[in-house]
């Protein structure tokens, strides 16, 4: 008999038939109480999950006492309550490396239209409001040759210290827990404390996940030490930063901008103050999100979940202790 599993997130066609060839699959819509009270009996007979948005924590494994391995389509983890998973011998697998050169390439265009004010402007084209010759309230600010200040120097950080060392000559500041010697023998990176990269970089950018340790990492006296004239991106995760603090930062003029892809709550309100600030380049959390990519993500998770219920788990695994 084939294992049982829980689908929680639609996939490829292809990629469903991958699944269903190894094991019995339930489709469900989410993770809801509900969802699972619908499908008691496929929950409690499940050894695998796949999907990704919705929270994993201990009262949906108590619904699932089989539960031998969950695959998320993400990087990112945070929804899941890995100590309870591992409580339970649960192993957590992710797609770190799928997803790394399309969220650099998202970020890069951030920096740019958060410089340039490309969508402030392009909407004013719209309106109709060039009539003549450009002048300085149309201006910009440039990108190139500046200094580019990552906060995290993981795979996507590496990313985009390429193209901003190779593609813009950015001079490139990092922090992170250690040193990494390839950012530095390949694009000349200078690591440095944290309050010194918020005061020297000219663009800092944010590639951090979630934890207790980053929670609002990024506050009040954070833009306090940044210049005037800063460009502020976060594509790590929104609850890194202090929302209210850099909304006053922004309108303030303590700092000159943001380009932002992630938010402390998403969807972002229709009410935010950051959807009304024309200094803000606010995205929907796409960072991943091309067509390519994200079959890519899927394709990966698919193969996870295969290669953690067979036992060959060799990569992609949060908690691989829980194997052994």
């Amino acid at each position: 008999m084939k294992p049982s599993i829980i689908l929680y997130k639609a996939l490829p066609e292809d990629l469903q038939q991958r699944l269903e060839a190894q094991f019995t699959v339930t489709k469900v819509p989410n993770l809801h109480p509900e969802t699972v009270e619908q499908h008691a009996e496929a929950f409690a007979s499940a050894e695998g999950l796949l999907g990704s948005s919705e929270k994993v924590g201990k009262a949906l494994l108590e619904k699932m006492p089989k539960l031998r391995a969950a695959s998320t389509i993400s990087v990112g983890y945070d929804a899941f309550d890995v100590d309870a998973l591992n409580a339970n011998n649960i192993l957590l697998m992710h797609t770190p490396t799928v997803l790394t050169e399309t969220v650099a390439d998202t970020i890069m265009a951030l920096v740019l239209s958060s410089a340039r004010r490309v969508v402030e402007v392009a909407e004013r084209v719209k309106k109709g409001e060039w009539t003549k010759g450009v002048g300085p309230d149309w201006f910009g600010v440039d990108v190139h040759h500046k200094t580019l200040g990552i906060v995290g120097m993981g795979r996507i950080g590496l990313a985009l210290a390429q193209r901003a060392h190779f593609g813009f000559g950015m001079p490139i500041l990092y922090n992170a827990r250690r040193h990494h010697e390839e950012a530095e023998t390949r694009f000349q990176a200078r690591y440095c404390d944290l309050n010194s990269l918020l005061k020297e970089a000219d663009f800092i950018v944010l590639v951090l996940p979630y934890t207790e340790e980053t929670h609002h990492l990024i506050n009040a006296e954070s833009f306090a030490i940044m210049k005037s004239s800063a460009i502020f991106v976060n594509a790590g995760r929104g609850s890194v930063v202090d929302e209210n603090a850099m909304i006053e930062a922004l309108k303030s003029g303590e700092i000159l901008a943001a380009g932002l892809d992630v938010f402390e709550k998403e969807p972002l309100p229709v009410d935010s103050p950051l959807l009304t600030l024309p200094n803000v380049v606010a995205l929907p959390h796409i960072g991943s999100a091309t067509h390519e990519t994200r079959y890519g993500m899927a394709a990966c998770a698919v193969d996870n979940l295969i290669a953690a219920l067979n036992g060959s788990v060799e990569k992609n695994c949060v908690n691989p202790q829980v194997a052994k």
